[in-house]
């Protein structure tokens, strides 16, 4: 089925029931939040008398700004609502505890599709953010829909976030017309970015470790271990130590970055980005996955990050090889 088509049959469904939900993944980032809310209030504002509700029980501080969510729903509001699952890959990791209750359950996402979950799934691999997809979809039915100011600022967060401010895979003419469409709005992009990307002194001071003490493999792979002491040493936050994985994005020859960050409960996430070298099945192999350049996965203790290490030493060897043009 076309794409025209899925659009079609996802308003459909919207304009059907009185009651829709809109859920987002767990650990949600800048376009997680900005696809549920901006699809949120073009929603409310474009059928008034419906009952639109966004979820998600866990939260990113440093996302307050672009607004709140609803408090969790009844179990009676999901059996007789609409689910709308944004920028989320797989059901596990929806942030409801309810999915499963809900009558009809539709996917828009930019993931690989490693799960239709969904009764309608409208997946977009050829977008760079979830929220450039609610862009098109509001675009293609303007003449129905209502796009506001709040709307346009959640759903420009995520475009921004997702693309790097632009800089990443995936960027190209279709994304900067959409995002034309949001400009035309009234944003402060001055609050937008003071609100992404002014930082404490803690995480500063934490940042400047990170640049004086990541290590590099033999052929490019940047890595650094993020340790509890060094999280407690400067005293940031989880979600702002994860959040300087882009500080070794500029290193010449190092196509390949990785941090590896120890949680709370001793469990070791890895957040994985490259320039030009495909990652995601890198990750995949460690119970992860994600974008071509842009990935999660999780490692079961330092001796496997070793392992994980040594493959992506070899995956950059190999591209290489086959590559003249380094950067």
């Amino acid at each position: 089925m076309n794409e025209v088509n899925l659009k079609q049959q996802i308003l459909n469904k919207i304009k059907e029931y009185q009651s829709i939900i809109i859920a987002r993944h767990v650990k949600p980032d800048g376009d997680a939040m900005g696809s549920s809310l901006g699809l949120a209030r073009i929603l409310r504002d474009s059928f008034p008398k419906k009952k639109i509700y966004c979820v998600g029980t866990m939260k990113a501080d440093y996302l307050d700004f672009v607004g709140n969510e609803d408090q969790e729903l009844s179990e009676d509001i999901y059996r007789q609502s609409l689910l709308i699952v944004v920028d989320t890959a797989t059901k596990e990791r929806i942030d409801s505890p309810f999915v499963s209750l809900s009558p009809e359950i539709i996917k828009i996402d930019h993931h690989i599709p490693v799960d239709n979950y969904g009764d309608i799934n409208y997946v977009r691999e050829d977008h760079p953010a979830t929220c450039s997809i609610i862009i098109d979809f509001y675009q293609t039915f303007q003449d129905e829909l209502v796009l506001n100011d709040d709307a346009a600022e959640a759903l420009f967060v995520g475009v921004v976030t997702d693309t790097g401010r632009f800089r990443y895979y995936g960027v190209n003419s279709q994304l900067m017309r959409l995002t034309a469409i949001l400009l035309e709005k009234n944003i402060s992009l001055d609050k937008v970015y003071a609100n992404l990307y002014i930082r404490d002194k803690e995480a500063l001071k934490l940042q400047g470790h990170v640049l004086n003490n990541f290590k590099t493999t033999e052929n490019g792979v940047a890595y650094f271990k993020m340790t509890r002491r060094v999280q407690k040493k400067y005293k940031v936050k989880l979600e702002d130590a994860s959040a300087l994985i882009n500080v070794l994005d500029g290193i010449r020859n190092q196509l390949i970055w990785i941090f590896f960050i120890e949680h709370p409960d001793k469990s070791i996430r890895v957040r994985i980005r490259s320039r030009f070298v495909a990652i995601n099945e890198l990750a995949e192999k460690y119970e992860g996955g994600g974008h071509r350049q842009a990935a999660g996965a999780r490692v079961k203790n330092w001796k496997e990050m070793k392992v994980m290490i040594n493959e992506a030493d070899k995956l950059l060897q190999e591209y290489k090889k086959n590559n003249l043009e380094v950067f």
